[in-house]
């Protein structure tokens, strides 16, 4: 492999993270978990305008932790062999859940496909939360300076988990044989999503954001999607009096300490000039998981699209859940 702007090719194969776990991570997580099964769903399925001769495609929302209601596309097939296989996807920071023309690829193979829309970000989904602190430039510092359980992407997290259960359970798909994939941030909630529900049979996180953010930091990368980080620094802790604190903080939302949860099988894929999530943070993760997986690495590519790893990526679900 050829040196990289980040570590040698050499070091990232052992890298294990910058960013602390906090010692109570699984307690975290278990008392979310917990909460979310206190919700009621209250969910809701309306017909979209959208429509093919093949697919039925669907508004899907539902309530999610602290009372939110949350949207996602929902596509399934009109005929086809049941059970089913499904697919969940998760968009970009920012972004939504994209348009259905570019699923019905999956619907014509027989999936059904689940697409959410992030809280507070470019798709119809709520966000009603409130939080103690600052909201600088982003969803990574939301609700830091609160309680920890008010960090908002404890929130989406859950979110993903939420999506998942509903599409399992819904008439006719086969729990058993339920995929994620995702790009950026897409990536790092594939990661969350898959850990904090292990029926998740295959996933395919693309240079997965949300992972070792004390590194991005340090490599003074905290610049367009983290550029929140040091925003937050600059404006509230310019003197790096609470440094250690923050990063423990945001520990339980750090994907790469939910990655030897997943059980899935991971095709997981990584850009070596990838500046703005960058490699080693994505090894981070990479590095922590303990079920089957596999890397695709593209040594001339950063955060951007790449030729013909849609196709690989619509194979590994295919095999592993048709």
């Amino acid at each position: 492999m050829p040196a990289t702007f980040d570590l040698s090719w050499d070091a990232l194969q052992t890298y294990a993270g910058s960013s602390p776990r906090p010692d109570d991570f699984d307690a975290y997580w278990t008392r979310a978990l917990a909460e979310l099964d206190r919700v009621d769903a209250r969910l809701e399925l309306v017909p979209a305008d959208f429509q093919t001769s093949f697919a039925e495609c669907s508004h899907l929302t539902f309530t999610g932790v602290g009372g939110a209601r949350v949207h996602a596309k929902l596509l399934r097939p009109r005929a086809a062999a049941t059970p089913q296989p499904a697919l969940l996807q998760f968009h970009g920071y920012g972004g939504n859940s994209g348009s259905w023309t570019e699923k019905l690829g999956w619907v014509a193979e027989g999936f059904t496909v689940a697409a959410l829309d992030c809280r507070g970000q470019g798709g119809r989904s709520e966000d009603n939360a409130s939080v103690a602190g600052p909201t600088l430039n982003g969803h990574i510092i939301r609700g830091l300076d609160g309680p920890a359980d008010g960090l908002l992407y404890r929130r989406i997290f859950l979110d993903t988990v939420q999506l998942a259960r509903i599409v399992m359970a819904l008439p006719g798909i086969d729990a058993a044989r339920v995929a994620a994939t995702g790009g950026s941030q897409g990536g790092g909630l594939t990661l969350a999503c898959a850990a904090l529900e292990p029926r998740i049979r295959a996933l395919a996180p693309v240079y997965p954001f949300l992972s070792d953010y004390r590194r991005v930091w340090l490599m003074d990368l905290a610049k367009n999607a983290y550029a929140e980080l040091q925003g937050y620094f600059r404006m509230f802790d310019p003197l790096h009096e609470r440094e250690a604190g923050v990063f423990a903080r945001l520990g339980y939302i750090d994907v790469q300490n939910f990655a030897d949860r997943i059980r899935g099988e991971v095709l997981f894929t990584v850009g070596l000039m990838d500046t703005t999530c960058p490699p080693s943070t994505q090894f981070a993760a990479y590095n922590k998981i303990t079920a089957p997986k596999a890397l695709r690495v593209y040594p001339d590519f950063g955060h951007e699209h790449i030729p013909g790893l849609d196709d690989a990526i619509f194979a590994f679900i295919r095999a592993r859940c048709r």
